[in-house]
């Protein structure tokens, strides 16, 4: 057993949860505390730990979170082991990159964008993930006109995740009405280990 403290105040996502990720590699057993200064490089870092069966606890202090795990201990989610069995049969991913579909008229472009999450409900097998980036995450949040299907996509089992650097500059973080809030490290290993389609 050994323990390791992780410094990882002033960087920007996704420094944290890379550091993170080494630091657990690195550990055979053992305690690991990362020190973090916002909110969401914490959030990235608990959702790391979590997807990855590591005990985890978080305590705030002098302005900084304190995030504590141990290695090996806890459960892998639900969430997270229905995207790694979809990774490993092939599972499709879309890379939602912008709030409409195609180049032109964003009047269209909405249309455009009802009508293929409309059709998607219709598509087998389902896809294993739909990540939203940039302008993307405008779909997951209140008053989106696709919230309907993406509910009953994710009540299918499908892992709707959002961009959280991406929700921050849009100031849309409290708007979040459907998935969970990602990082980039996240996403960039989504899309490595399915097949993906870039919207």
């Amino acid at each position: 057993m050994s323990d390791r403290i992780v410094d990882c105040r002033g960087l920007v996502c996704p420094q944290p949860v890379i550091h993170t990720k080494k630091a657990v590699e690195e550990t055979v057993s053992g305690k690991i505390t990362i020190i973090v200064d916002n909110e969401v490089a914490k959030a990235n870092v608990v959702k790391f730990a979590s997807a990855h069966a590591l005990g985890v606890a978080v305590e705030a202090k002098d302005g900084n979170y304190y995030i504590s795990m141990i290695k090996g201990t806890g459960q892998q989610p639900q969430a997270v082991a229905s995207l790694l069995a979809a990774a490993e049969a092939g599972g499709q991913v879309y890379l939602i990159t912008q709030n409409t579909l195609g180049q032109g008229s964003p009047e269209l472009g909405a249309v455009l964008m009802k009508a293929f999450m409309t059709t998607l409900l219709e598509i087998k097998p389902q896809p294993a993930a739909l990540l939203f980036i940039n302008s993307g995450i405008k779909l997951t949040i209140q008053d989106s006109p696709v919230l309907e299907q993406l509910r009953t996509l994710a009540g299918r089992g499908v892992s709707l995740l959002s961009c959280g650097t991406c929700l921050d500059y849009y100031q849309h973080k409290s708007d979040l009405a459907i998935g969970e809030i990602t990082n980039m490290y996240t996403i960039l290993e989504t899309i490595s280990t399915n097949k993906t389609v870039t919207l």
